[in-house]
């Protein structure tokens, strides 16, 4: 997930993608065909990735916000001024806007 650029401004748009419907189908794919000794691993990756397509949006937000801020060594209080500095920090093309709106997707779903 990143900010959008565009014309040389920062956007105020964060987009959540994810083909987990294309690798559910895969896996299903792979499963009816599988010989017997890897249908238990692809029954597991089958369960894993179902568990995560349905997921709500908030939460991947909140868990992507929660890996920058680690990955610039941000340890403080995530609902912090701090916080957006560092997230804008690990993150440089998000908008001042976008990075609010994250840190309180953050904040509404702690991990």
């Amino acid at each position: 997930m990143k900010g959008l650029v565009g014309f040389g401004k920062k956007q105020d748009c964060v987009l959540v993608i994810r083909d987990s419907d294309v690798v559910l189908e895969a896996l299903r794919e792979a499963l009816d065909g599988a010989p017997e000794r890897e249908r238990a691993g692809l029954e597991r990756a089958l369960a894993v990735v179902g568990g995560v397509a349905g997921a709500d949006e908030g939460p991947l937000r909140a868990a992507w916000v929660r890996e920058r801020l680690a990955r610039v060594g941000f340890a403080g209080d995530i609902g912090s001024v701090a916080a957006i500095k560092a997230l804008r920090q690990a993150e440089p093309d998000l908008s001042l806007l976008a990075a609010v709106q994250l840190q309180r997707d953050a904040v509404a779903h702690p991990a």
